[in-house]
């Protein structure tokens, strides 16, 4: 436990020399929850922000390697009105403007020194050797509420939009009433057995 306290300490103080060497973090705008990050990695017109400026790309690091923005990217992944949104960003001259920075020298510039830097170093790889990284990881898989929600969701009809009609019991049910299975025998020249008569005199 203490080796785990001290390890956090040493990381904690290489994150805050690493930010006074870069110069103020304040210029930089980060999200501050998982649905913010991918809204903003999803974004032509920002999503590029991470790899012009080495002080935005320690924190986007920390945002990809957290569970809890892989599960908000899935989710994105899912709504149709994402790819929409990208497209359609992909069409506005602030995308232009995102991408076309990387043409400018000062881009190139903070990277060479950033890349001299060993605190720079230390401070991305803070999400790698962070043991609280990889207790979230591991407590999703082992959280009962993650099976029941996903069960839930595989569960509900309006899960599968039109086609949840088909996998709802109660329309199931009034599906089968009145069905005769005899009747799919008629077109084969099968006739339903007659009823037990006895010819009388």
């Amino acid at each position: 436990m203490q080796i785990a306290k001290l390890t956090a300490a040493l990381i904690a103080a290489a994150v805050s020399s690493a930010a006074v060497a870069n110069g103020p973090a304040a210029t930089v705008a980060t999200p501050s929850s998982a649905d913010a990050w991918v809204a903003k990695m999803t974004d032509p017109a920002q999503n590029a922000s991470a790899f012009k400026d080495p002080k935005a790309f320690v924190p986007w690091m920390m945002a990809v390697t957290d569970p809890s923005t892989a599960m908000a990217m899935g989710n994105a992944a899912m709504n149709p009105n994402t790819g929409i949104q990208m497209v359609t960003g992909m069409m506005s001259p602030a995308a232009f403007q995102n991408y076309m920075q990387f043409m400018d020298p000062a881009v190139a510039m903070k990277w060479m020194g950033a890349a001299m830097d060993p605190n720079f170093y230390t401070a991305a790889m803070t999400p790698f050797i962070h043991p609280n990284t990889y207790m979230k990881a591991m407590m999703v898989p082992m959280n009962p509420a993650t099976y029941t929600n996903m069960i839930g969701v595989v569960a509900n009809p309006q899960t599968y939009g039109a086609m949840g009609a088909i996998a709802n019991s109660g329309n199931m049910n009034n599906m089968m009433q009145g069905f005769n299975p005899m009747s799919m025998m008629a077109p084969m020249g099968f006739t339903a057995p007659a009823g037990n008569t006895t010819a009388t005199q």
